[in-house]
């Protein structure tokens, strides 16, 4: 029986994974990336020490569960998205540090109509979409856009950055592979969501040269073999998306009206909205959900919220209130409620469905009677309370709603989500849905699989809370959201 890796490429880490045929983990490995924050706002990764760690935890996956390429039918790859590189395709060398997806630098100012790009895109022109990023680097390296023009320069999200590097890179170039899929290419503000093809006017109003871009693909299906030197050689590529997609697919989030919800370094609720694209009047974004080669595509509405586990990370690393993340949860069951405390983690603005970039962090209602644990237990509330917003801006009276990634292991969090929510709350045993959508995709753009990977059996939660006591709690927060705005 064949098994099938998959590639986690994340805002934090990078994960590779190895399952079998069932959904059965059979080895994974992680390796975490330096944050690099040069200045406010500013958010950069090393393009270079993403890559160092792809195969390093490619090589020690396979290592772990002593495992040979020939046992590997399949690879998959899943990354985070509007983050954007620019490399020099003779050397292989970026000409810039990665821009994050979460960095403000490229915010409009002073925008009076940032949704005019909506209908052909489904996104805001704002700090978010890698188009506008791209165009920074061009404008803000020496030389750089007069180099795009002669054809020297590549681009790409990390997707590109990798696949590109896996099937030859600049030791191969006859080999290696400039592509991206629809998934990724819905998040630059350069694609037309109908045509599935880059957009020559919006390329040109953005500043991004056409050629620098990659081809665009199906994003289940072929997209070469791995180069020859490494781990995986010869292994081909058969399924790649952004993140947020690669958890609906791995929620078997398939049909119409189905929806997930992840949570991340930040929160991501998608709704899978059939082959039609939904266009939205309250903040939500519209973006590709997946395709199959020879299919046409399927469509999500999105509600992408900034700041979620990275708020946790906030509070361990720069604060020291926490030790530990897992400590947030031991430490918020120790008391009944925040204390009056409320957090507004708008470290980069407020995205969906506010989509507010003048607003910063705040936390109001601390007295002497508190202490870390109500901190604790605010931080969580801020989670679930973001959830909401994104959840009503969807519209509808969901019953359910799925939920995955790596703060979905905190069943204080669960339970608090299902009150603040009002509804049932289900996490399957395997919460890692992003890896296992990937790998997932290239098992059936493989034919090893005909249908997402199980993802094992369900916890569920349910509501417990009376509604003014949900009224009161969302009150709060819409009094502290108030306090944060205009204060870039």
């Amino acid at each position: 029986m064949p098994l099938i890796a998959a590639i986690d490429q994340g805002t934090t880490s990078t994960r590779a994974v190895i399952t079998d045929t069932e959904g059965r983990v059979v080895a994974q490995a992680q390796f975490e990336h330096t944050q690099h924050m040069p200045r406010e706002g500013w958010v950069e990764h090393d393009p270079m020490e993403i890559w160092r760690n792809t195969r390093r935890a490619l090589s020690e996956a396979m290592a772990e569960a002593d495992i040979a390429e020939d046992d590997i039918g399949a690879l998959g790859l899943t990354n985070q998205r509007e983050t954007a590189v620019i490399w020099d395709k003779a050397t292989g060398a970026p000409i810039y540090n990665a821009i994050v997806w979460q960095d403000t630098r490229t915010n409009p100012e002073n925008d009076a109509d940032p949704g005019r790009y909506l209908e052909r895109t489904g996104l805001l022109h704002n700090s978010y979409p890698a188009g506008p990023k791209w165009a920074w680097i061009l404008d803000n390296v020496e030389g750089a856009r007069e180099r795009a023009e002669r054809g020297e320069l590549l681009a790409g999200t990390i997707d590109t950055w990798l696949i590109w590097n896996l099937t030859g890179g600049a030791r191969e170039p006859e080999r290696a592979l400039h592509v991206t899929d629809v998934t990724n290419a819905s998040r630059t503000l350069l694609m037309d969501l109908r045509t599935l093809a880059w957009d020559e006017d919006l390329c040109a109003e953005i500043g991004v040269p056409r050629r620098l871009l990659p081809e665009i693909r199906a994003s289940i299906g072929t997209f070469g073999t791995v180069r020859r030197r490494g781990p995986l050689a010869g292994v081909p590529i058969a399924g790649v998306l952004g993140d947020q997609q690669a958890a609906l697919f791995g929620q078997h989030c398939l049909r119409e009206n189905e929806a997930k919800m992840t949570y991340g370094t930040g929160l991501f609720m998608l709704l899978n909205t059939g082959a039609q694209p939904r266009m939205s009047s309250d903040g939500l974004l519209t973006t590709v959900a997946y395709q199959i080669d020879g299919e046409p595509p399927v469509y999500a509405q999105e509600g992408s919220v900034a700041v979620g586990g990275s708020l946790i990370q906030w509070l361990r690393d720069q604060l020291g209130i926490l030790r530990t993340a897992e400590e947030s949860e031991r430490l918020a069951a120790q008391v009944d409620n925040s204390g009056g405390v409320v957090i507004v983690p708008a470290f980069s603005g407020l995205f969906a469905p506010r989509w507010r970039p003048d607003a910063r962090g705040v936390i109001t209602g601390l007295t002497r009677f508190v202490d870390r644990r109500h901190i604790a237990r605010a931080a969580l509330e801020a989670t679930c309370l973001q959830a909401l917003e994104v959840v009503r801006a969807m519209g509808g009276e969901p019953t359910e709603l799925r939920v995955d990634g790596g703060m979905t292991t905190n069943d204080l969090l669960m339970q608090m989500q299902a009150d603040i929510l009002g509804l049932r709350v289900e996490r399957p045993a395997n919460t890692e849905t992003t890896v296992m959508g990937a790998a997932s995709a290239a098992g059936i753009g493989a034919k090893l699989i005909c249908a997402p990977l199980s993802l094992g059996p369900t916890t569920a939660w349910e509501n417990t809370w009376a509604g003014p006591e949900r009224d009161r709690l969302v009150a709060r927060w819409e009094d502290a959201v108030r306090r944060s705005y205009d204060q870039a």
